[in-house]
């Protein structure tokens, strides 16, 4: 088992660390969620976008537990003020429900489709109320949403919503959603995963994905949150905060580079340059 998987979390993965405002500025990131047979890896950048001259840090990741109930994790991406409104819409609905029991939750619902299905109401209210607003100040309003957990008595799962609150599932057949700066991650986690890939493999595969984003776009940055949750545990087993300077994140990036740049040495020649 890899360290970066044994390890325990030591910040809240909620926190915010910028003064400043995103506003409606469109949120730039990279987030990655695999779900395999052995549970659910996910990782977020916390870099924040809104003008070259105006990039913050704020989580993209959020977890709810309730002991051996369910645990739930989501990741956002697109118009910050659009996912923080889901968010708090979500966190609302948890404290009215404390004095109203008939208010429906996602620590409530029956199901984590049903959570999706909740997650993606949120999304529609607030697309339909602040929409047209915000592209008439000459901003995007587009979100996106990863929802992944699992209910006691139901199987791990993984969802993205999209802004218009409808969503998709991930399968067998593809078994990690991206969002965000997705394209430069995207060729690692093609050719190594699968539904069968254990779980330290999948965290290894998830760093190289973002490492290789880190290096090729600056809208993306560094620290980052990781969270592991095995299947059946109903708690994240790992929730941490990764800095820049983390020397197993480091030496994954150094690795990975060497092994690149031997590889590519060891092609055969195509053809003659003389």
């Amino acid at each position: 088992m890899s360290a970066l998987l044994a390890a325990k979390a030591i910040l809240p993965l909620s926190s915010s660390n910028s003064s400043n405002d995103a506003g409606t500025g469109l949120r730039m990131t990279y987030c990655v969620a695999v779900r395999v047979d052995e549970g659910l890896v996910l990782l977020s950048d916390t870099r924040t976008n809104a003008g070259v001259d105006n990039i913050s840090r704020f989580s993209k990741m959020f977890i709810w537990e309730a002991a051996e109930e369910r645990a739930i994790g989501m990741m956002t991406s697109g118009n910050l003020s659009i996912t923080q409104g889901v968010i708090n819409r979500l966190n609302t609905a948890i404290e009215k429900s404390g004095e109203d029991a008939s208010v429906e939750t996602i620590l409530t619902a029956d199901s984590m489709y049903r959570v999706a299905e909740l997650v993606g109401e949120a999304m529609q209210g607030l697309q339909d109320r602040y929409r047209s607003s915000i592209q008439a100040e000459g901003a995007g309003a587009d979100a996106t949403v990863l929802v992944a957990g699992q209910c006691n008595g139901g199987q791990h799962r993984l969802f993205m919503v999209y802004s218009a609150g409808n969503f998709v599932e991930a399968t067998e057949d593809t078994p990690y959603f991206q969002i965000g700066e997705h394209k430069y991650g995207k060729p690692i986690l093609d050719r190594v995963l699968s539904i069968h890939t254990p779980l330290d493999q999948v965290v290894k595969a998830v760093c190289v994905s973002m490492d290789s984003t880190l290096r090729s776009n600056l809208s993306v940055g560094m620290p980052l949150d990781l969270a592991v949750l095995h299947r059946d545990s109903l708690a994240f087993g790992t929730r941490e905060r990764i800095e820049a300077d983390d020397p197993r994140f480091q030496a994954i990036s150094q690795h990975w580079g060497e092994a690149l740049r031997n590889a590519f040495k060891s092609l055969p020649d195509i053809g003659s340059t003389a």
